[in-house]
Order: structure tokens, then C-alpha cells, then sequence
């Protein structure tokens, strides 16, 4: 899902890409440094920063030597295959009738009258199809999802920082969205292109996704303008954010150390060096209308997974999320202040996956419960339900159905493409 961080040789002098200088130690000492986790768990780590090869022989998706070979957790059979297929046709069937269908009404006409109350009901048409990736990852394909830390409560308006190991982590939110009941309430900040995306480019404009270009400059003004919308605090949000721009290859740690090394900073080896600006900005403007900020840091296990291998149910077995509450009162208000804090979050995430390596786990592992399969069982029978009914009345002899589908697509394509959301044709209603 993410491309390769293009450096320039004035973002690699002056730190552009990483959005700012935090001069943490000097270079001809050891950093050693010992941090709690949730006042249980010390962990240690000493690196020397004249010896830049913290990685050889180590592979991002396991933590295990090089040379050593990763077998997937289940073999890609015939059956699973088809599974895989079958469950992909499903979610994307789903997720066409229910853009096309419901999107017009709930997105275009309501937004007209109240922003509000067109986000309660857009975020409960698709929380509940977003529901259905969870009940795939846990319940058809059997992968366990363990979560550690803190207990998020269901009632919070978060902004969430995570990790970045591989294409599929923004995904594995869900299974704690779900839990809950925020699941519709979701707002990432991804990659423009992802825009391009069939049908589901649809679903991340309806859902109110903030697309950027990861340049600066052209993605202040977006990041600034979408945020002010967020600002209510009668809507619900769970704002996600992946600071380090692009998922984690062991080309792309060896390019984040050298640029760590040239500016004093720490020797990262399971995570990269997180972009600072952005962070700052979703914090500044949104600052009076956060409960919190929670740090998330995900890893997998025997190894991390593609889009495919969770299709088809091969990969992974395990999901680890250990979640960490951060007051607000703890984040500094200065841009150089919270680009400094920004990156020891991300030291301390490196020392947790460590120690995760080593241990085989999380500390405090087992704060959420199993989801109840009998409620996912009942969401996904709704909602292929409704698409069976609906796709059986758009291919009727009722031809206003069928001029209604063509017209829902063209105002969806539309609206996507020119990133365009209706205003409340009253100003009295923009507060409703």
C-alpha cells in the first residue's frame, strides 16, 4: 500500500523527509536507557552509534536471522484459494451495493441539512460493513489477535499512532474499533493514491479518509482543512496515524538509520524514523477536542502478512497490538518539543519489539475480549442479505432502480475524484 520514501539531498542534509532536527545524544557515546512499560516491564538497550549494522541477518517480518527461512502458518491449498476468492467477492459485492445504495441519501442529501447527523448515519451503514473484515481475520481465517497495555475506553475521541510493519496494519485497527463500537468513526490519514482504488476509493471518501501526498506543503493545507471538520465534539473519532509514512523493509531501516546517524539521533532497528509535522499538526488543531493519544505498536507472528496471504488465510497466525494511553498533558506544545517526544515514542516502540523478539510477547497481554461470533455471524447475514435483495432489484424489470444505481455511481466517481463533500446549504445548519 505504501511507496518508497524518496530522499533529495537537501531532505537528506536537512532532515526534511523526517520533518525536523531532534538532536538526542552524541554520537561518540552509548545510548542506554531503561523504560517501564506500564510500570511493570524493563527493558534496556545499548547501541553504539559509530557501529551502524544493528540489522544484518535480521528480517523485519520475524525477528529471526536471515538465514533462517519462515514458513507460512498454513499452506495455500486449493480449498483456501477458493475461499479466499469467494470471501474477497463477498466484501467487495458487499461494499459496492452498500456505496451505491446507501451513500446518495446518507452522504449527499443529508450532509445537506447536518454534517452531523449525515456522519452518524454514514458511520453506522459502514461501520457495520467494515465489521465484516474482523469476523474474516479472526473468525473464518483463525488468526488470533491478542492485545496488550492499556484498555482503550469506548467513549473516547483518540488519535491513534502506530507502526508501520506492513500493508495490511491499518486493517488490524478494525479488530479494535469493533470491540468498541467505534468502528465507523475511523478517519486515517493515507496516501493519495489509494483514492484510485476500485469501489473501495468510493467507501475511503464517503468515510471521510484524509488523503495526502506526503509533501509538506501540499498536504498542510488538506491536513488543516479536514481536521477543522473533526472538531465537534458530538462526533466520535478515532484518528489514525502511521508517522513513519511508509511501511517498514529492511532497505528502507538501513536508509532511516543513516539519516539518524547524520543527525544524532537513535539507531532504530524494528521501526523507522517517524515524520514529525503531520503529527504535530493533527495534535495542535485538534488539541481541545482529544480525550487522548494512544500509541499502538503492532507485530505478527511467524511473519508479517500481505493483503493476499489474509485473503487466502495463511498468514498470519498471531496479531500482537500492545496500546499505550498517553494523556494530552504529556505531549509538548512546541513543534521542536513534540517532534522530540515523537521520536522517543517511536525509541520506546523499537525497545518494546525487541523485547518482543525476545520474549515472545507483549507485556500485559489478554486485556480484550474474544468477539462474539453469533453477533458477526448475524452482521454478515444482514449484509449479504441486502446485497442479494438489492442487486435482485437493480437487475428488475423497475427501471428506476437501475437509472437510480447508474446515477449513485457517477456521483460517487465524481465526488471522489474531485475529493468533493457537500456543505449545509443553510449556515444555521453547519452546527446541527
Amino acid at each position: 500500500m505504501d511507496e518508497e520514501v524518496r530522499l533529495d539531498d537537501n531532505e537528506s542534509k536537512c532532515h526534511e523527509q523526517l520533518d525536523g532536527i531532534i538532536s538526542a545524544n552524541n554520537t561518540h557515546k552509548d545510548i542506554v536507557q531503561k523504560t517501564t512499560i506500564n510500570g511493570t516491564v524493563k527493558a534496556s538497550f545499548k547501541t553504539e552509534l559509530n557501529d551502524l549494522n544493528p540489522i544484518e541477518g535480521y528480517t523485519e517480518t520475524s525477528g529471526l536471522l536471515g538465514n533462517q527461512k519462515v514458513q507460512t502458518h498454513k499452506p495455500l491449498t486449493f480449498l483456501r484459494a477458493i475461499r479466499g476468492i469467494l470471501c474477497l467477492m463477498v466484501l467487495v459485492s458487499t461494499a459496492f451495493m452498500t456505496l451505491i445504495i446507501f451513500a446518495p441519501p446518507a452522504f449527499l442529501l443529508l450532509r445537506l441539512f447536518s454534517v452531523h447527523y449525515s456522519r452518524k448515519v454514514v458511520s453506522f451503514l459502514f461501520g457495520h460493513w467494515l465489521a465484516m473484515w474482523p469476523f474474516l481475520f479472526e473468525k473464518i481465517n483463525g488468526t488470533k489477535v491478542v492485545f496488550a497495555g492499556d484498555s482503550v475506553p469506548p467513549r473516547e475521541r483518540v488519535l491513534l499512532l502506530c507502526n508501520h510493519r506492513t500493508e495490511v496494519d491499518w486493517m488490524y485497527i478494525w479488530n479494535l474499533a469493533l470491540r468498541k463500537d467505534r468502528l465507523g468513526y475511523i478517519k486515517y490519514i493515507l496516501k493519495s493514491s489509494v483514492r484510485n482504488a476500485p469501489v473501495f476509493g468510493w467507501g475511503f471518501h464517503v468515510l471521510e479518509f484524509i488523503l495526502v501526498e506526503r509533501k509538506w506543503e501540499v498536504d498542510e493545507p488538506v491536513i488543516e482543512s479536514m481536521l477543522s471538520t473533526f472538531k465537534d465534539p458530538r462526533d466520535p473519532l478515532w484518528l489514525i496515524l502511521f508517522p513513519e509514512g511508509t511501511d517498514f523493509t529492511e532497505q528502507k531501516c538501513l536508509r532511516s538509520q543513516r539519516i539518524a546517524k547524520e543527525n544524532n539521533l537513535p539507531i532504530l532497528k524494528n521501526v523507522l524514523l517517524p515524520r514529525t509535522k503531520g503529527f504535530h499538526s493533527c495534535v495542535s488543531l485538534l488539541r481541545d477536542c482529544l480525550d487522548a493519544v494512544y500509541d499502538l505498536t503492532i507485530t505478527y507472528k511467524p511473519r508479517c502478512p500481505l493483503f493476499m496471504d489474509n485473503a487466502f488465510g495463511i498468514d498470519p497466525a498471531e496479531v500482537h497490538i500492545h496500546v499505550r494511553r498517553i494523556p494530552l498533558s504529556e505531549i509538548p506544545t512546541s513543534e521542536n518539543e513534540a517532534s522530540a517526544w515523537l521520536n522517543e515514542t517511536f525509541h520506546f516502540k523499537d525497545q518494546l519489539l525487541s523485547s518482543f523478539h525476545k520474549e515472545g510477547s507483549f507485556p500485559n497481554s489478554g486485556t480484550e475480549e474474544e468477539l462474539p461470533t453469533y453477533r458477526c455471524l448475524l452482521n454478515v447475514a444482514v449484509m449479504v442479505g441486502l446485497t442479494v435483495l438489492f442487486s435482485i432489484l437493480t437487475f428488475s424489470s423497475i427501471k428506476w432502480i437501475g437509472v437510480y444505481v447508474a446515477l449513485s455511481c457517477v456521483y460517487l466517481a465524481a465526488a471522489t475524484y474531485f475529493n468533493s463533500r457537500p456543505t449545509p446549504i443553510f449556515g444555521f445548519h453547519k452546527q446541527v
